[in-house]
């Protein structure tokens, strides 16, 4: 504004109750749409996997043995065998040809 040629400032911009209510209502809304992004995110990541599990077919000359080393390649060879035998029930290591094994799932 000019007023008798000198230039007043502007006064600063105030928000009124109204205009302040919105900015909460918005700012309220947009932290509620970010928690409710991040809750179903963490949740899902806690769903145990889904479908059947994975099987193996026991080949002929096959050993729980063989097929702990070339399912689970890790240190603990006995410690896979007994995985394996924990999960299909055996009593025994011995397996036969066109047994169907449950594999543990990939952690």
């Amino acid at each position: 504004m000019v007023a008798n040629g000198v230039r007043q400032a502007q006064p600063p911009l105030r928000l009124t109750r109204r205009g302040r209510a919105v900015v909460l209502g918005l700012l309220v809304l947009l932290a509620s749409l970010a928690s409710a992004v991040l809750f179903t995110t963490a949740s899902r990541a806690e769903e145990p996997p889904t479908g059947p599990p994975p099987t193996i077919v026991v080949r002929p000359g096959d050993t729980l043995w063989d097929i702990a080393a070339r399912t689970l390649p890790r240190g603990d060879g006995q410690g896979a065998v007994d995985e394996l035998r924990r999960l299909n029930g055996l009593s025994s290591s011995v397996v036969h040809p066109g047994d169907v094994l449950i594999l543990p799932r990939a952690a």
